[in-house]
């Protein structure tokens, strides 16, 4: 009302002389109100798309109350040639099989005047009910539509690639679960916030006083340990980040919780952490899934460009291919254990001389055959970065 207020000075008028029990402010009018403007909103879209052609992004997922939501949104150009990306609902469905979200789309298109055969591409991600090659709702509508092509969400396919690292190598499963854990107790309560917090700041005021790092505009922001998504992997970039820049601070943390913390299972999680956390294996895991991190971050980035087309996106994705392949060559191992060394060397992490024979820490007693270098290179290293290769070309493939 405030804003249909300051917008016509014929309704100011007239809420300046209504009674104080005609004021329009109940639920039922705000939402009538609020519907009306909705209206508005999609009208013009409509009047924009006319008797054009766009494109139809659909997802589905579960609200806060435990129903099933289908988010629609509609994809154009306009009249000067710009890409438009424009969401016009949410529908309620009872169902998630694609016959019933196909109907969905019919009643919502024939509410908004649109036509299926306007349709000329279908964005979903790769759930068997909507990528179905026979019965999935991109089948449905390209029965009703042939020219209604259905591509998967790229930026969804690389998200996919990447979480089948963590699921079908075990080391790095087995080091973003204790990632995880680390953020469930040093950001337990927010006096252990202040407490990270505190220690960075302190680290950082000595780091400028030692002329370690530079100062100036937009440098040394405040940092924290974000917690990652899981239907977003590219966020995982951002946590391993932050916490090889507040590492000495994440420790003093740990530290604390270990002597002083009152709740004991968190003791003993904050003892089992620092143990890991000041081993070889979890600085050479962290910072050879930030270089991959950093390279697939960076095309997650591009892939969600709205002027971003499928041929430019391909090329976008051999280029990060070829990148991977580079870090397979001497230079790329070389520039890892440099970083790998260095870090351990800033926080007194035990290192390891990669010409030993390697341990099997499940079996000390058994010889293994190989070195250390062997194991993190060719068995840790290569075998992430072949099973990425492999990944990259099934989902990314020619067709």
């Amino acid at each position: 009302m405030d804003y249909s207020i300051k917008q016509n000075d014929v309704v100011a008028k007239a809420f300046k002389n209504a009674p104080n029990n005609n004021q329009m402010l109940s639920p039922k009018i705000q939402r009538d109100i609020t519907e009306c403007f909705a209206k508005e909103v999609l009208g013009h879209v409509m009047k924009e798309i006319g008797n054009g052609v766009f494109s139809l992004l659909v997802d589905e997922c579960r609200d806060v109350s435990d129903k099933e939501q289908m988010a629609v949104v509609l994809r154009y150009l306009d009249k000067c040639g710009l890409v438009q990306e424009k969401f016009v609902g949410v529908v309620h469905v009872e169902e998630t099989t694609s016959s019933y979200l196909k109907s969905c789309i019919d009643l919502l298109f024939s509410q908004l005047g649109l036509n299926l055969e306007q349709v000329r591409g279908q964005g979903y991600d790769g759930a068997s009910n909507m990528s179905g090659e026979f019965n999935g709702l991109q089948a449905k509508i390209m029965n009703e539509n042939k020219s209604a092509y259905y591509v998967h969400c790229f930026a969804h396919k690389l998200n996919l690639v990447v979480v089948a690292i963590a699921k079908k190598i075990f080391e790095v499963g087995d080091f973003f679960d204790m990632v995880s854990v680390l953020l469930n107790v040093v950001g337990a309560s927010c006096k252990r916030k202040d407490q990270l917090r505190e220690h960075h700041q302190e680290e950082v005021r000595k780091a400028i006083g030692c002329g370690e790092i530079a100062t100036g505009t937009g440098l040394n922001q405040e940092l924290s340990l974000q917690r990652p998504g899981d239907t977003r992997w590219n966020s995982h970039y951002k946590t391993l980040l932050g916490l090889s820049k507040m590492f000495s601070s994440v420790v003093k943390v740990l530290e604390y919780v270990e002597k002083d913390g009152t709740d004991t299972g968190k003791r003993r999680q904050a003892r089992g952490l620092l143990k890991y956390f000041q081993t070889f294996d979890s600085a050479f895991f962290l910072h050879m899934m930030m270089m991959i991190l950093a390279l697939t971050n960076g095309l997650s980035k591009t892939l969600q460009r709205k002027d971003k087309d499928i041929v430019n996106a391909i090329s976008d994705v051999e280029s990060t291919k070829r990148e991977l392949e580079k870090l397979r060559t001497n230079e790329g191992w070389d520039s890892l254990m440099r970083k790998v060394y260095c870090f351990c060397e800033k926080h007194d992490i035990p290192v390891l001389d990669m010409e030993d024979a390697y341990v099997n820490p499940k079996k000390p007693r058994q010889k293994t055959g190989i070195n250390n270098e062997h194991y993190y290179r060719v068995d840790c290293f290569f075998a992430v970065l072949d099973l990425l290769g492999e990944e990259f070309n099934d989902r990314f493939n020619e067709v």
